[in-house]
């Protein structure tokens, strides 16, 4: 919920860092690596891993490693195919001691038989953003990851892992910063070494729940850190006892968490959003409204990958929660810096994209969200005047989110882009949960989500 959630006056955490990118054995071995995690994620987001060791990272770099690709989980593989085989990318290695000494981690493209595999949700991104570089422009994101942080009480029922985070309106509150301490400040510091520009640290607006920032990159930097950052918090907050959610919705009378994403189109190096001339006194340019009125367009297509779960529809759907506010849109609408609408326009440097919840995968987030964005700028679309008032409501469960994505070749042809088939695959996966687990309670939803991301 931070106002200065990728400070348009700070560098992108890429670009302050820049280390230069060596091969994989030589950055491994400088740093004293012993194991390295390569790591991708499936279709859901679910985090999968080798533990490759150091003696063997020329291997890894030159050959991968193999995966059997239906047991890994959503995708599109049945047990009777090839072996998914794990490339790393050398440029997204990072030593992470403070979790093992001597660990690092890889992210990885799946590949089956030599071509990259088109159900991989970074090889997604990577091709979309392929297609954005045709216009010759980039896509920056800022991410904001919030979280809770919980246990289990004696009777099982989950609650705050703080027992005295209980106040009505816990957002922001000093004192639950300071009893969490140990925790934030060790996330903080742990960011801060791989060179991401952590910035603030906070208290959000649910008991247990907080929120810790850094500093916006290109597409691809921003999901791996994501990613990355889930895998860290989950971690580093089992080292103490606690179980780190990434839910939309774990508690019926609070807030949920969102993914936030922050966009912003770039061209030869400079940002292409601000024009200080804007009549609509937003600081946008022609070609940011455009694309804003793409990611309405599609606003309703765009939930099914932004909000992939039937828990998130608890949180866009909420009329009210302890603190008195969601904080999560109902409505394809846009306005200045108004947390109300689903795209919120701080400044001229950035639109706010506030419908996706923790369970959204970064990669596919980002991906449908720059086609939607380009298919508004390769049209010329407006999106009318800031506020308006005849948005479209977002859809009110899973199913109708699928519908709409199923309806809408845009969005589909996102998560198609590297090959077809993805769509109709994930649509399919989010259907059967569905018609599965919709009406389940909610203790049902929180063994099913809380540690699923």
């Amino acid at each position: 919920m931070s106002l200065t959630a990728t400070r348009p006056d700070a560098p992108p955490a890429a670009v302050a860092a820049a280390p230069e990118v060596l091969d994989l054995a030589t950055r491994a071995r400088a740093d004293g690596t012993q194991f390295i995690l390569a790591l991708f994620v499936d279709l859901t987001g679910k985090p999968c891993a080798k533990l490759v060791p150091v003696e063997a990272v020329e291997e890894l770099q030159t050959e991968g490693v193999g995966f059997a690709g239906y047991a890994v989980g959503a995708m599109g593989q049945e047990p009777k195919d090839p072996d998914l085989i794990a490339i790393p990318d050398p440029a997204s290695y990072m030593a992470v001691p403070f979790i093992r000494p001597g660990l690092a981690i890889v992210h990885c493209d799946p590949h089956v038989e030599g071509r990259p595999w088109p159900y991989a949700p970074r090889v997604i991104l990577k091709e979309q953003l392929a297609r954005a570089a045709e216009l010759n422009l980039d896509l920056k994101v800022g991410a904001e990851v919030e979280y809770f942080l919980v246990e289990r009480g004696p009777d099982g029922t989950l609650r705050p892992a703080d027992p005295k985070d209980t106040a009505e309106r816990p957002c922001y509150d000093a004192r639950g910063l300071t009893r969490m301490y140990e925790h934030l400040t060790e996330v903080s510091r742990a960011i801060n070494s791989l060179g991401w520009g952590n910035y603030a640290n906070d208290h959000e607006d649910g008991n247990g729940q907080f929120e810790q920032n850094f500093g916006y990159a290109d597409a691809l930097t921003t999901a791996d850190r994501v990613v990355t950052l889930r895998y860290l918090l989950s971690v580093l907050a089992e080292q103490r006892g606690m179980t780190a959610t990434f839910m939309g919705k774990p508690f019926t009378d609070r807030t949920g968490s969102g993914l936030h994403m922050h966009l912003s189109l770039w061209r030869d190096g400079s940002p292409v959003f601000p024009d200080a001339g804007d009549p609509r006194g937003l600081g946008l340019s022609s070609l940011a409204y455009s694309f804003l009125a793409g990611l309405i367009e599609h606003a309703c297509g765009l939930q099914a990958v932004l909000a992939p779960t039937v828990n998130a529809y608890k949180r866009t759907g909420a009329t009210g929660t302890r603190s008195g506010a969601t904080w999560s849109p109902r409505a394809a609408s846009y306005g200045g810096n108004d947390r109300t609408h689903l795209l919120r326009v701080p400044d001229g440097n950035r639109v706010e994209l506030r419908g996706g919840d923790g369970s959204a995968n970064p990669y596919l987030a980002a991906a449908a969200a720059l086609a939607a964005g380009l298919d508004g700028v390769r049209r010329g679309l407006d999106p009318g005047d800031p506020g308006a008032t005849t948005s479209s409501p977002l859809p009110p469960t899973l199913l109708h989110a699928i519908e709409a994505l199923e309806a809408d070749p845009v969005v589909a042809g996102a998560l198609d882009v590297a090959g077809p088939g993805v769509a109709a695959y994930f649509a399919g996966l989010k259907r059967e949960e569905f018609f599965e687990w919709h009406g389940q309670v909610t203790s049902w939803e929180v063994d099913r989500y809380v540690t699923a991301f």
